[in-house]
């Protein structure tokens, strides 16, 4: 490009920036940037660098104009650099409207490109026209976050795959790829875009196959319903290669909502776990109740009782003895699964465990009221039998939930707050 730039005219730089932008498929305004960019340093290099200077390339005849910004001062010519300073009198000249601490521009000589300062303008044309490069893969890529790509196995490294999408690198890490799955140079596999950032070297584009909406942009290629926004995924948590859950809803009543993601004979749920490596898959309707909803989420286990804790996050679910299994799943993966799902931590236990733990519950509360609190063992069974397990609770209940036990008065109760608000008021010291 150096040797062009010494003899190449007005129109001839027009003509090589619609060439370089053709082949990089970079917009002409950047490629026309790019050479103003290089042509500024040349002239610097010629007039100096210390001179604020401009390039002009018109964008229709291919004109090249350099400008030096000078900066509007009080004073007379020997005051100050006339190479960067002009003042008020002359500036008045060049624009009426100039005022002091403005700028005005005066056009220079046009440069000639010798060999050196053609080298300078090539290269800053070079930097420029690879950064613009950098920019467009990352604006390409920054607006298709969470679209699946088909990408074709350019490199197998040990910990991840180098991918070529759309003619752009990008990168599947190990943890990324479906368990046991393998590839070779050439293999074309789907992916989700998880992540696109933009780096000093150019856009960094990540790639996923277990990244749980992997599964919910599939199933919207196999159901319509899905796409077009009748049916909604209102919740996905996957165990990748091995099983996953989903949970889904609509605002219309007319539409077999379930029907819709199994398919004909199973046909699109089949189509997905297949690509998924035999992943299965349970599809279930979500519900806005966090108790209905784990119940649907701990499939195939019947539940027998949900307590939700919503303070701490927590959820109780309990099950029959040759139920627990089914609930917990081989290596705990069908309540970890539940649990993403719902966003609470979820404790299964047994019939019988539950009413074991109750009863060690009740007797602590029992204990712990008669020691603290002073009253008889009817009394401190009664406040553990309707829920009460320490004197926190008592101290902040209302006085009319006490006093709703049975056998119990306003009265009584009162003296059972005030007994629970001394002792905590003593044991805070």
């Amino acid at each position: 490009m150096a040797s062009n730039l010494t003899i190449m005219g007005n129109k001839e730089i027009l003509l090589v920036a619609e060439n370089i932008a053709h082949e990089k498929g970079i917009a002409l305004h950047e490629i026309i940037e790019a050479m103003e960019e290089g042509l500024k340093l040349a002239a610097k290099k010629k007039y100096g660098s210390h001179l604020d200077i401009e390039c002009r390339i018109d964008k229709k005849s291919g004109q090249i104009k350099l400008f030096n910004k000078l900066q509007v001062v009080e004073g007379d010519t020997e005051d100050f650099d006339v190479r960067t300073q002009i003042s008020l009198k002359h500036a008045k000249l060049e624009d009426k409207n100039a005022e002091l601490g403005d700028s005005v521009v005066q056009e220079l000589p046009p440069i000639d490109l010798n060999r050196v300062v053609a080298q300078v303008a090539r290269n800053e044309i070079i930097r420029k026209v690879k950064e613009a490069e950098k920019n467009k893969e990352y604006n390409e890529f920054k607006d298709r976050l969470g679209d699946i790509v088909s990408a074709s196995v350019k490199k197998v490294g040990l910990k991840n795959i180098v991918m070529e999408v759309d003619g752009f690198e990008a990168v599947i890490h190990e943890s990324g790829l479906i368990p046991r799955e393998s590839f070779r140079v050439g293999d074309r596999m789907r992916c989700y875009i998880e992540d696109v950032r933009k780096e000093p070297h150019g856009a960094q584009i990540f790639l996923s196959r277990t990244h749980p909406q992997f599964l919910v942009k599939l199933f919207e290629q196999e159901v319509p319903e899905l796409y077009d926004g009748n049916i909604e995924v209102k919740a996905v948590a996957r165990d990748a290669g091995s099983r996953a859950k989903i949970a889904i809803w609509s605002r219309r009543d007319d539409i077999d909502i379930i029907g819709s993601f199994i398919g004909i004979r199973g046909s699109r749920v089949q189509s997905v776990s297949a690509e998924l490596r035999g992943e299965k898959i349970d599809i279930m309707k979500w519900s806005p109740n966090v108790a209905e909803l784990v119940i649907s989420a701990l499939t195939p286990a019947k539940v027998s009782k949900v307590v939700v804790d919503e303070e701490n996050g927590l959820i109780e679910v309990v099950v029959a003895e040759d139920q627990l299994s089914l609930a917990i799943g081989r290596g705990g993966q069908n309540v970890k699964l539940a649990s993403k799902m719902v966003g609470y931590k979820i404790d299964v236990m047994t019939d019988e465990q539950e009413s074991a733990r109750r009863t060690t519950e009740f007797n602590q509360a029992s204990k712990l009221f008669v020691e603290t609190l002073d009253v008889e063992d009817m009394i401190a069974n009664l406040l553990a039998s309707e829920g009460f397990l320490s004197v926190e609770d008592l101290a902040q209940a209302e006085i009319s939930e006490i006093g709703s036990i049975e056998g119990f008065d306003e009265e009584i109760a009162q003296e059972i707050k005030r007994r629970a608000e001394e002792y905590l008021q003593k044991t805070a010291f």
